[in-house]
């Protein structure tokens, strides 16, 4: 009997393991649920990280007005009603332009399968290529579908009002930030002690020259663009050249990398639906002002405020991207030229060694000289 009691407690498994695997078990469920509320708060991450975006954009003019005896208050309300307007301006700009192409389109849609016909058969032979397309529309199906699409296009500047209005936690937390910005500069600080407290601020005012400054100068390369499109495309008889000079303005400035070919696409489209020749004229437009934006107009823009290499723009855009999506890749930049600028007042200069180089360089040259002798004695044999 005692042999099997010693039995059972020796198989029996240690307090310790047992205590461990209860411990496991609860920190995974504890883990588990912190990772859940994480996920439910990303949204609100997205939005305060935006929040901050939009803080640093508009605090400079902000800044501005309140030293011209503007209380900041109304200088902050003032600024956002700016820029609510303007965005809801381009919204219903575009989508009434959208709107009235694809109405045009819908109408013209016989003339066009007409012209596709005739010209494959006077080319190639090819009779009654459209048949099946010209029935459908014939029948309504495809002009219902385009009228309620152009419906719906109609309907995108009041959609675009909508969001705004539906964004009203993150223009909140903006206006307190721009609003509130020294008071909140002074309750952080008071955490810290006095050597970082220095730190903090000249990081908070470089991102805030940063942002600034990018959105400053992609403003002023918007307005420029706009207006150059703008005498360009009524020149070349472009329907809409005002909407669509304003599409191309701020779509090729705002949208990071791809933005200029996303801001070309639509008044080539609109150009080649109203006569071939137009839409050729209006890509030749576009390509040599995007020549003179490139050599002429940004590098002088950009000097002061967007000092950051291409590689580096680049990089980061993908990465933003990759991480947030199109808000990464919008905050990107910004992001990039303050993180370049903390890295470069933060990093220890030293003095270049010139005879190190000048021994470096050398040694590089007789090394390459030996390889391309070496070559030709293999080739020789």
């Amino acid at each position: 009997m005692a042999k099997a009691l010693e039995t059972d407690s020796s198989t029996k498994p240690p307090v310790w393991l047992t205590r461990a695997i209860l411990l496991g078990l609860i920190g995974y469920a504890i883990l588990g649920y912190l990772l859940s509320i994480l996920s439910d708060l990303r949204s609100l991450s997205i939005m305060i990280l935006v929040s901050f975006f939009l803080s640093f954009a508009i605090e400079p003019a902000v800044n501005r007005m309140e030293r011209w005896n503007i209380r900041r208050g109304l200088a902050t309300g003032l600024m956002f009603l700016t820029v609510l307007g303007a965005l809801g301006g381009f919204g219903i700009a575009v989508g009434s332009l959208l709107a009235d192409q694809l109405t045009e389109f819908s109408d013209n849609i016989p003339s066009y399968l007409s012209d596709i016909d005739e010209f494959l058969e006077d080319n190639f032979g090819i009779e009654g290529a459209t048949a099946d397309i010209q029935e459908d529309y014939e029948n309504g199906a495809l002009a219902k579908q385009l009228g309620s699409f152009a419906d719906d296009l109609a309907q995108f500047g009041s959609t675009v009002v909508n969001i705004l209005f539906q964004l009203f936690t993150i223009g909140l937390f903006s206006f307190y930030l721009v609003a509130e910005g020294p008071k909140l500069r002074r309750s952080v600080c008071s955490l810290l002690p006095a050597h970082r407290q220095k730190r903090v601020l000249e990081i908070w005012d470089i991102a805030i020259a940063k942002t600034g400054g990018y959105i400053a100068s992609r403003a002023i390369l918007a307005l420029i663009a706009a207006l150059v499109h703008w005498a360009a495309f009524v020149i070349i008889g472009m329907p809409s050249s005002l909407a669509l000079a304003i599409w191309v303005g701020v779509i090729s400035q705002f949208i990071p990398v791809v933005g200029t070919y996303i801001a070309g696409v639509l008044p080539l489209l609109v150009g080649l639906l109203d006569e071939p020749r137009t839409g050729v004229w209006a890509l030749i437009v576009i390509i040599i002002y995007q020549q003179l934006e490139n050599y002429i107009f940004a590098p002088r823009i950009t000097a002061q405020t967007m000092q950051i290499h291409v590689a580096v723009a680049f990089g980061a855009v993908i990465a933003g991207n990759a991480i947030l999506g199109i808000i990464g890749a919008l905050l990107a930049l910004p992001f990039a030229a303050t993180l370049q600028s903390i890295v470069s007042a933060a990093a220890e200069r030293h003095d270049i060694d010139e005879e190190i180089l000048f021994e470096s360089r050398r040694r590089r040259g007789h090394t390459e000289n030996k390889e391309v002798k070496s070559t030709e004695i293999e080739e020789e044999d």
